[in-house]
């Protein structure tokens, strides 16, 4: 198991072999998510958009409308309010 120590800024340097593994580079950008169980997860946001293409398909789907998709944004931003 790989481990850290935070500094006294609450950096921490993520080991290498972390890094390799999510091919993470100088200049990455990485997310933090706490998930339901209180279990945190780094996410690594370095993945080429044009990767992601078609990952959310399923046989038979319909794309959605751009007035569905805004209906949804609303909808999920009123869950905030």
């Amino acid at each position: 198991m790989a481990s850290a120590t935070i500094t006294t800024k609450g950096q921490v340097t993520i080991p290498k072999e972390i890094r390799d593994y999510l091919h993470l580079d100088a200049g990455s950008k990485v997310d933090f998510v706490i998930d339901e169980d209180g279990t945190v997860k780094l996410i690594p946001l370095n993945v080429p958009l044009k990767s992601l293409s078609g990952i959310l398909h399923r046989p038979g789907m319909t794309a959605a409308t751009l007035e569905e998709i805004e209906e949804a944004i609303r909808d999920g931003a009123s869950d905030w309010s």
